[in-house]
């Protein structure tokens, strides 16, 4: 009974295939149902008849017995006698594994043990192309979410940022496994997931999954389902088994954004995930080892909420061992202006424009503003100018159009100033002086400081408490 499918006759359609094997009555029988599924077949009986061949042609498929008259045909893959985009499968006599496991390293995709049905070897080409296709599909993924990490902008203050992630991977390489967990500290809008993608895209674990959640937008009574995955049967919606986000980040990188979200219950399972190295899933009994990077992000205060009761101070100190702070924008000076003239770039190539300048006077207003949202809404903002201005003009930005006016007569910095009903927030009015001081002296923290009349020490501990 032949068994060719329409997606295997497809696959192997017009396609050259090398056989190697001195079973004369095999080949005939490989042949004649490769043949049937449109394929171009060579066939040779020893190694000698093998290089010749391989030097002469190039074929999209090979089968190969493993044991020749002349040899072992791992000497062809030993010997790099194919290119990379042919797809090799070894055929072995039984208690042959061990080499088929060394032809596998060798490059080989896959092997089959002798005896087999002839009818198979279409399907595990497909099998195997499929696969070869997936691990392409995903490779050219890394590259893409690489590509976006590589052209992060590190002049200026963000240079501080760079070398608090370069001293994260030096030693991620030097441990090689058992990473510890990052904390990375900022403000919405920041910049927190670029940065835990920047390290696992740098570190020793780039060709491992990135997988990334966002806790906040998972429902209390699913974060343990999605974490650490499910039973079938484990609850009314679980009709099969599946396996959490732990488990698909194995040898990877697994980031918790919002982290600060999750419920008291999930974060102690969190803990002891992080601690042991071992999950269970929900339903289940089966302890499964993990080994995955922790890296979680907070936009609050978590010593605040540790003193509230709200987050487990021990999953603090154990995420915390290692720590990225990211100021807010609105802190980084003149350097703001430098980030906006480096996205545009990349905005303007995204839009396929030429890449415009920026109106005098609108740099300015670009260090200027408060810029609450952060690098995201710097990103929005230089992003909405782009569009709406014309090609070849400089661009503007209405800012004041977007925030409200502030009441010259509600501003304690104006002599009519008097305290509102409801009280006066002297926190963030500091803050608002230390920004403002900032500002004036471009982004120099030493310079504000004297403007101010404080140490330096003083301004990094202010806006450390703020965000």
């Amino acid at each position: 009974m032949n068994i060719l499918t329409p997606d295997s006759i497809s696959t192997l359609k017009g396609k050259e295939v090398f056989i190697l094997e001195d079973d004369l009555f095999l080949t005939k029988r490989l042949v004649a149902h490769l043949e049937d599924a449109g394929a171009e077949v060579t066939s040779c009986t020893c190694l000698e008849e093998a290089r010749n061949a391989l030097q002469s042609y190039s074929f999209d498929f090979a089968l190969m017995d493993l044991n020749l008259p002349d040899g072992e045909s791992l000497e062809l893959l030993r010997e790099q006698k194919f290119p990379a985009n042919t797809l090799v499968i070894l055929m072995t006599a039984e208690g042959g594994i061990q080499s088929a496991v060394e032809a596998m390293r060798l490059g080989a995709a896959d092997y089959l043990t002798k005896p087999f049905d002839v009818q198979e070897i279409s399907l595990l080409f497909l099998k195997s192309e499929k696969q070869r296709k997936n691990q392409r599909l995903i490779q050219h993924n890394l590259e893409k979410r690489r590509q976006k990490t590589a052209n992060l902008y590190f002049e200026g203050s963000f240079a501080d940022d760079l070398a608090q992630l370069s001293k994260i991977t030096e030693v991620d390489f030097r441990l090689g496994s058992d990473l510890p967990p990052i904390l990375i500290d900022g403000p919405t809008g920041s910049g927190k997931s670029t940065y835990a993608r920047w390290i696992h895209d740098h570190g020793p674990r780039q060709d491992s999954p990135f997988v990334a959640i966002n806790c906040s937008a998972i429902p209390d009574n699913l974060v343990e389902s999605e974490l650490f995955g499910h039973e079938k049967g484990a609850f009314t919606d679980a009709k099969s088994a599946r396996i959490g986000l732990f488990e698909a980040a194995d040898q990877g990188t697994l980031f918790l954004d919002e982290i600060a979200s999750l419920s008291s219950k999930a974060q102690t399972k969190l803990l002891l995930a992080i601690e042991s190295k071992i999950i269970r899933r929900v339903g289940g009994t089966k302890e499964i080892k993990t080994d995955v990077r922790i890296i979680g992000a907070a936009n609050q205060d978590l010593r605040r909420m540790i003193t509230e009761g709200s987050f487990r101070e021990d999953l603090f100190h154990r995420l915390d061992l290692l720590r990225i702070k990211i100021p807010p924008l609105s802190s980084r000076g003149k350097d703001i202006s430098g980030l906006a003239k480096h996205l545009l770039i990349h905005l303007a190539h995204k839009y396929k424009l030429q890449t415009p300048a920026i109106a005098t006077g609108a740099e300015k207003s670009l260090i200027s503003n408060p810029w609450t949202g952060n690098t995201r809404e710097l990103i929005h903002a230089l992003e909405r100018s782009l569009i709406l201005t014309e090609p070849e003009k400089p661009l503007q930005f209405g800012f004041k159009e977007h925030e409200p006016p502030r009441s010259i007569s509600a501003d304690w910095l104006n002599e009519n100033f008097s305290f509102p009903q409801k009280g006066f927030d002297l926190e963030n009015e500091i803050i608002r002086l230390i920004q403002m001081a900032i500002s004036q002296s471009d982004g120099n923290i030493s310079e504000a400081a004297r403007l101010l009349g404080v140490p330096r020490d003083y301004i990094r501990y202010r806006l450390k408490k703020k965000f």
